[in-house]
């Protein structure tokens, strides 16, 4: 028998209704933002990278590493396929030859107001149809359940729930 209700979710996330709506919620707004990073020819992650470089560029990997909130392996692979790509280079530090600084190309350059223009559109689809004042209480709900979360995982080893 069909679900009455396909938007409600399983009974087993019943008592975690918020979290179940977090998850689809990113999901959909991470598929939607997907389409429209391929139409630049880039993949997930790759333009949080290139918005880090847009505002200061020749940053270190792991500076990147500490300012985008990727894993180490995502962010080493996603900087590979964008200097294949041409979007960057990546040399060792003066100092320190075993750090590695990321310059933009003028081709990466050249993707600033097309990323901006992305996020712009996805912004406009996002909000359509909230207020003003919901868009700023759903952003600073937002930030409030990601700063419960980041403060949780700081304080208990992963996996640990909720006691």
């Amino acid at each position: 028998m069909p679900d009455p209700t396909p938007d409600a979710p399983p009974d087993t996330a019943r008592d975690g209704r918020m979290s179940y709506a977090i998850f689809q919620l990113a999901r959909a707004h991470r598929a939607h933002a997907a389409a429209m990073l391929r139409a630049l020819n880039l993949h997930p992650g790759q333009e949080l990278l290139l918005m880090q470089l847009f505002d200061h560029d020749h940053r270190t990997q792991a500076d990147l590493l500490d300012h985008v909130g990727l894993d180490h392996s995502t962010v080493s692979k996603s900087l590979r396929r964008m200097q294949e790509a041409g979007l960057l280079t990546r040399e060792p530090a003066p100092h320190d030859r075993r750090v590695m600084v990321v310059h933009l190309t003028d081709a990466g350059r050249a993707l600033r107001e097309p990323v901006a223009e992305m996020w712009r559109t996805l912004e406009e689809i996002s909000v359509r149809d909230l207020s003003a004042d919901q868009v700023e209480q759903f952003t600073a709900w937002a930030r409030t359940v990601e700063k419960s979360l980041r403060d949780h995982s700081r304080q208990a080893p992963a996996g640990t729930p909720a006691e």
